[in-house]
């Protein structure tokens, strides 16, 4: 296989199954052939004669989808399938392995541990870091990237990595090797083992089977995706490239990868519970969503999300009457009007205890050892059961997503409440009673996620303009690059709660919001903007996160400057933004999108710290010298700046930023700070559209 940048071949030695060369360096990165466990022997799944399996398919989103097979050194019958998702001009490979037999096989378990390792490799002198998607900062209660420089005492010492992705340096390349699943640090399914003479390999460590899973003709075992990248060039470039893979090559559902501007009832729900005495769906009424769109409309939103409570039921997810006497008509042609989408809220591992779907699939209820799950309370609606997401339900569910796209006009789907954990039930599809519990709930929790995927596929195949986004605003979700494959994620709620600063705070007697950073100001932002980390590699319009629209002036520019570098979201009290509040939102909120697609596809650059003075975040696409520059500074004063990459000079800008152009057409900011704040230049935008 040959593409713009890289070739392919197959050595099929115990060595070397496949090895990727980098065209324009030479460099050949060899991986070795899977490592399988079958009726209790390891068996190294060497192929020396591959060949297609059928034509290349190109797939919607321009990536071509290559299959090759061939038979397993010393093992009849047994053959290997490798799978390749390529995309012309990308750095990126993705790749999955099928393991098939002509006569019934069996998976193993030595010693009731997963013994699987999908490729070994050998890193030579090339600097290596780990690279985190999935660790949870209590300081803002989100999940962070962090990254981490591999030491030679940890190859010597036969460290374990989660990774979820290594990242390796040379002279003349920069490469990384990746898979696709998810879970919180150090709750690793799938971890990279270290061994001497810089060499790793990518292994199990749980749940990645059954002990005695079938394999046979129709039913081969299917491993995760994984990832190979190389450039020619440093890690800047490689994460450029990643960043491109992620926006346009990695899933077919585009729609989650557009930057649409969103808006959620939920921050106005909860400070009516908390602010205001009400319940937190006294809002979820006909009139005042009417009202909020007619608001977001004049604010340039784009996506409408009513949050809990539109519904009677979890499980049957029909509109709640009550509520909405005409079952969302008034609202949807609203919408329609002002050319808007609407979206919805679910908890997917839920449904009502008098709902239709437990009465029919009871079987499906999640269990722990031989115990059905109680019912819980679902945000002042009927109780619910756990329902199991790795049994019959799951096609279900996702079949009610498909009608509610169809009946509703729904595009928006916000997923809630989904813990890793919760069910080791022997009548599904994660163990039978042959097997113990842990080893049930093990392979729950690292399946969990992989059906979430068929969900969402299954939807968007359906209804191409669906969204997914999965709501990872609290610990234990099922984080890392393994659902960004289909959808996109709901990163910050509203940060920490007081006790996670060991704020005293009894939660069944409050009085207070439990929330730290729900007023207007800058502290709310300074902690999200935590999470733009992630768009060194994964663009942060995969991040949903909620800013506030409130009054005065200074507060608002503030969350617009932090909103359009790519997170997206708005939340609040709409009806309570005076007039001129709406119009300003408005304004800034079309010039950004001017611009926003310049915006989404640059990769980050940012001057400062957190909370420092100045903080400079420079979204500039180096294609176009479009996009945007926001600086935020908590000290008054005068601050000059220049972009590292040049603009257009057409912009439109803040008062007290002036902007001057150096010979290299780079942008020289001159800004002046009455009092901390934020400044916003959009390059490439005119007040005139």
């Amino acid at each position: 296989m040959d593409t713009n940048l890289f070739s392919i071949v197959f050595p099929g030695t115990a060595k070397c199954l496949w090895r990727l060369t980098l065209k324009k360096t030479g460099r050949q990165i060899d991986l070795t052939p899977p490592l399988f466990h079958l009726e209790g022997q390891p068996c190294r799944a060497s192929v020396e004669d591959f060949a297609p399996v059928a034509p290349a398919r190109v797939l919607s989103n321009g990536v071509f989808e290559h299959r090759y097979q061939g038979g397993v050194k010393g093992q009849k019958g047994l053959s290997l399938e490798i799978v390749f998702r390529i995309a012309p001009s990308s750095p990126v490979v993705r790749f999955a392995y099928r393991l098939t037999s002509e006569t019934p096989r069996h998976l193993t378990k030595p010693d009731g541990c997963d013994v699987l390792e999908y490729f070994s490799l050998a890193f030579g002198r090339d600097r290596v870091k780990e690279q985190r998607f999935s660790e949870f900062d209590e300081a803002i209660h989100s999940f962070r990237p962090t990254e981490r420089i591999v030491s030679p005492a940890e190859f010597e010492n036969a460290f374990a990595l989660m990774g979820p992705m290594l990242v390796m340096t040379g002279a003349k390349t920069s490469w990384l090797v990746a898979y696709e699943h998810g879970s919180q640090v150090p709750d690793a399914f799938v971890e990279f083992r270290l061994a001497p003479g810089r060499k790793a390999s990518l292994s199990a460590r749980k749940g990645n089977y059954l002990h005695g899973q079938e394999i046979k003709s129709g039913t081969p075992f299917e491993t995760i995706w994984m990832q190979l990248a190389a450039v020619a060039g440093d890690e800047e470039e490689l994460a450029r490239g990643y960043r491109s893979f992620a926006l346009h090559s990695w899933s077919e559902n585009a729609a989650s990868r557009k930057p649409y501007l969103f808006y959620n009832t939920w921050g106005f729900q909860e400070r009516n519970k908390w602010w205001n005495g009400k319940t937190y769906l006294a809002s979820m009424n006909q009139e005042r969503i009417l009202a909020e769109i007619e608001t977001a409309h004049r604010m340039g939103l784009e996506v409408f999300v009513l949050d809990t409570g539109w519904y009677s039921k979890t499980g049957d997810w029909q509109v709640n009457r009550s509520f909405f006497p005409d079952g969302l008509d008034a609202i949807r042609a609203k919408l329609t009007q002002y050319g808007m989408k609407l979206g919805l809220w679910f908890s997917p591992t839920q449904a009502a205890v008098t709902s239709r779907v437990v009465r029919e699939l009871p079987h499906c209820r999640m269990s722990w050892d031989g115990k059905l799950h109680d019912p819980v309370d679902v945000w002042e609606t009927e109780s619910s059961f756990n329902m199991c997401l790795v049994s019959p339900y799951w096609e279900r569910f996702a079949d009610e997503l498909i009608r509610l796209s169809r009946e509703l006009g729904v595009t928006y789907f916000k997923w809630d409440a989904v813990g890793q954990y919760g069910c080791n039930d022997p009548g599904h599809w994660h163990g039978g009673k042959e097997h113990s519990p842990r080893e049930r709930a093990e392979r729950y929790a690292f399946e969990m996620g992989r059906y979430m995927v068929r969900i969402v596929d299954r939807l968007c195949q359906a209804c191409p303009e669906a969204i997914v986004d999965f709501d990872i605003t609290e610990g234990g979700r099922y984080v890392g690059l393994g659902y960004l494959a289909a959808g996109k994620y709901f990163l910050i709620n509203n940060g920490p709660y007081y006790p996670n600063f060991d704020h005293p705070y009894n939660w069944g007697t409050a009085t207070v919001w439990s929330n730290v950073f729900v007023y207007p100001g800058p502290a709310r932002g300074r902690i999200c903007r935590g999470a733009l980390d992630f768009d060194k590699w994964l663009p942060s319009v995969l991040f949903l996160t909620h800013y506030l629209p409130d009054d005065p002036e200074e507060s608002q520019i503030i969350n617009i400057a932090s909103l359009i570098l790519g997170q997206n979201g708005i939340w609040g009290d709409l009806l309570g933004v005076s007039p001129e509040g709406v119009a300003r939102l408005g304004y800034w909120l079309s010039l950004y999108k001017q611009v926003r697609d310049a915006v989404t596809a640059a990769s980050p650059v940012r001057q400062g710290i957190l909370g420092g003075s100045p903080e400079m975040h420079e979204k500039i696409d180096v294609a176009t010298r479009r996009g945007a520059v926001a600086i935020f500074a908590e000290a008054r004063g005068r601050y000059r700046l220049v972009t590292r990459h040049p603009v257009v000079q057409e912009y439109v800008a803040t008062p007290g930023t002036q902007v001057d152009f150096d010979l290299e057409g780079r942008a020289v900011l001159d800004l002046t700070f009455e009092k901390p704040g934020a400044k916003l230049v959009f390059f490439g935008a005119s007040p005139k559209g």
